[in-house]
């Protein structure tokens, strides 16, 4: 899947990803969006990487998990990072 394919699927994942880790994002809903369109990419590409499969080239239900999961990840991790600051 291309680079623009797994941001648009970023926009869906982190709507997804913030109904499933509902709470207070430090930076609004722009940050929640750019972070699990961050999320998708990364997952995308991990995906690619660590199992050399890239049968989740087109939007299907495979594609989307891995996108939700990359954004959940990503939205943890920043939730983590941003509540020490304060």
């Amino acid at each position: 899947m291309g680079i623009l394919a797994w941001i648009v699927l970023g926009l869906v994942a982190s709507a997804i990803a913030k109904a499933v880790m509902p709470g207070d994002d430090p930076g609004g809903i722009i940050v929640t969006i750019l972070i699990g369109i961050a999320g998708a990419v990364i997952g995308g590409f991990l995906w690619s990487f660590i199992t050399g499969n890239t049968t989740y080239t087109e939007l299907d239900l495979g594609g989307i998990l891995i996108a939700v999961i990359g954004s959940m990840v990503l939205l943890g991790l920043y939730r983590s990072m941003a509540g020490r600051r304060t």
